[in-house]
This record gives structure tokens, C-alpha cells and sequence, in this order.
């Protein structure tokens, strides 16, 4: 049984639809892809999941339970996470008070403060520095450090890298590899398609609101994902693996 069921789901900006008739299972443990063009759903997608954007039609299916009405608070409680894109910190608290903020999910687990430090060691030495005074590799960091706080079951990632030099990318990335051996449920949206490939169990591409291809990343080509992003709706014929 899946971890995480889409069915039907719609989501809209006003008049225009953003998420078209999305149709998408995700085991417990998997590690998932969303990849696109610039206005392809992708982060409408993740925010609908998080309960952010609300649900225009369709469903959402967590762990056997329908939360498509849940609040965003009520599904982070439930163990639904989401890491957004910009990283939304409080700019007056401290890192510390930041990372304790996510407590109020009221979700027991191995991510405390030490083993989050012990993932992240760049944020214990920063844990009294404001938010608002850090790098943005930091501030990306302190963002996902806040979102494994909540000890999600399925952990939403938009955009890990956006805005960041690529030394800052590196240090997030590494701090992330420990995260990415746990089984815990990743849904990852990136710009960096080569970072995607390396830690995607599955690709999934969207085109203009809908789901075009699907695929184990091994036995899709990076020019049949980059095909996706251009507007090619033919499916996909396994290939080699992605370099």
C-alpha cells in the first residue's frame, strides 16, 4: 500500500489551472522526483500536498486516511512536511528558535536538536546567530533542519538549491546525505537536474499542470527528461542509465 495517494487532484491560481488531474502513488521510503519547466505545478503541487494551496478536485490519501480537508498544521501533525521554496524563516529568531518552533507539531522521533546539529554541524555553532544574519546555505539548512524537527514521515523539498552559489549547494547537499539514507519519504523539487538524478528513486514530469512521463530514474535518459521540460508528450522508452 502506498504512503501517499494523489487522485484527481486539481489546484488553481484564480482562473488558471495549475495542477490538472495529478494521479500519483508514493511508497513509504521512496525518493521522488518532480521535474518541469519554469510554471509546470511543481511547487503548487507540493504546497497542495502540504495543505498551503487548497484542493480544487480530487483527493489526497495519506496513510490510508483522507486528508484532502486537513489544515497544513493538521497534516504536519499527521507527519507531512514541507520545506518551501524562499525557506520562510522567522528573520528576528535565532536558528535555535527557529528549529524549536517545529516542537508545536507535537511529533515524537529521532530528529531532536542534537541529532539535527549532528546532520547539520554548520547550525550548532550558528544555533544563537539570527536568521536574518546567516548565508543562504545556511538559511536553506536551518530550513530543513526546522522541517525534520516536525519528524516527518513524508518530508516535501522545493527547490533546495535556488539562489545558491554552488559551494553552498555542495555543504547542502552533504548535510542532506544523511536524511537521504533514512526511510523517510522524499518528495524533491530541484533545478539542478544532475543533483535530481543522483538521489531520485523516481522521476516524475510535469507539463503545464499534468503528469507526462514517469519512470525508475535509472531507465529514463537525460534527454528524454529534458524532452519533458520542452513540451515532448511521447512516452518514454527505457534507456541507459542517466550519467
Amino acid at each position: 500500500m502506498s504512503l501517499l495517494q494523489v487522485q484527481g487532484l486539481e489546484a488553481r491560481h484564480g482562473l488558471l489551472s495549475a495542477v490538472r488531474g495529478v494521479d500519483l502513488e508514493i511508497a513509504e521510503g521512496e525518493k521522488l522526483a518532480l521535474v518541469g519547466a519554469n510554471g509546470a505545478g511543481k511547487t503548487t503541487l507540493l504546497r497542495t500536498l502540504a495543505g498551503i494551496h487548497p484542493v480544487a478536485a480530487g483527493r489526497i490519501v495519506f496513510d490510508g486516511v483522507d486528508i484532502t480537508e486537513m489544515s497544513a498544521h493538521q497534516r504536519c501533525a499527521a507527519g507531512i512536511a514541507l520545506v518551501p521554496e524562499g525557506r520562510r524563516l522567522f528573520p528576528v529568531m535565532t536558528v535555535e528558535e527557529n528549529l524549536l518552533v517545529a516542537r508545536s507539531a507535537g511529533r515524537g522521533g529521532a530528529w531532536q536538536l542534537e541529532t539535527v546539529y549532528e546532520a547539520f554541524p554548520q547550525l550548532k555553532e550558528k544555533s544563537n546567530a539570527l536568521a536574518s544574519h546567516l548565508s543562504g546555505g545556511q538559511q536553506q539548512a536551518t530550513a530543513i533542519a526546522r522541517a525534520l524537527m516536525t519528524n516527518p514521515r513524508v518530508l516535501l523539498l522545493d527547490e533546495v538549491s535556488l539562489g545558491l552559489s554552488p559551494i553552498a549547494v555542495q555543504g547542502v547537499y552533504d548535510s542532506l546525505r544523511t536524511l537521504l539514507e533514512t526511510h523517510t519519504t522524499i518528495v524533491l523539487v530541484e533545478q539542478d537536474l544532475q543533483r535530481t538524478l543522483d538521489v531520485a528513486d523516481r522521476i516524475v514530469c510535469l507539463l503545464e499542470g499534468e503528469i507526462v512521463a514517469e519512470g525508475a530514474a535509472a531507465e529514463m535518459t537525460r534527454e528524454q527528461v529534458m524532452g519533458y521540460y520542452f513540451g515532448n508528450r511521447q512516452p518514454a522508452t527505457p534507456q541507459a542509465t542517466l550519467a
